[in-house]
């Protein structure tokens, strides 16, 4: 029994050295994870901002060839229309 005792006190003090630094982490590596945490966020924000721009940028353009190829339509039109009127 001098054994078995031995043998479940070394294991409860081998527990509760292990649950205690569950519950308390290294200060220095909780603050070293938040900084990643804060890291990692803060690309993938940027990269989700980015992408809406270049989304928000192209269908600007593309508004904007739309528009410049109505109006040169336009101008061709106009252009035709007054020269066979100063004939």
């Amino acid at each position: 029994m001098d054994v078995a005792d031995t043998v479940g006190a070394e294991l409860d003090r081998l527990i509760s050295k292990r649950a205690s630094q569950d519950r308390w982490p290294d200060p220095d590596e909780q603050e070293e994870a938040w900084k990643a945490s804060v890291r990692a966020y803060t690309a993938r924000r940027q990269e989700e901002n980015r992408l809406a721009w270049c989304d928000y940028l192209g269908c600007l353009a593309a508004r904007v060839r739309s528009r410049a190829e109505e109006y040169d339509h336009r101008a061709q039109a106009l252009l035709e229309e007054w020269g066979e009127g100063v004939r």
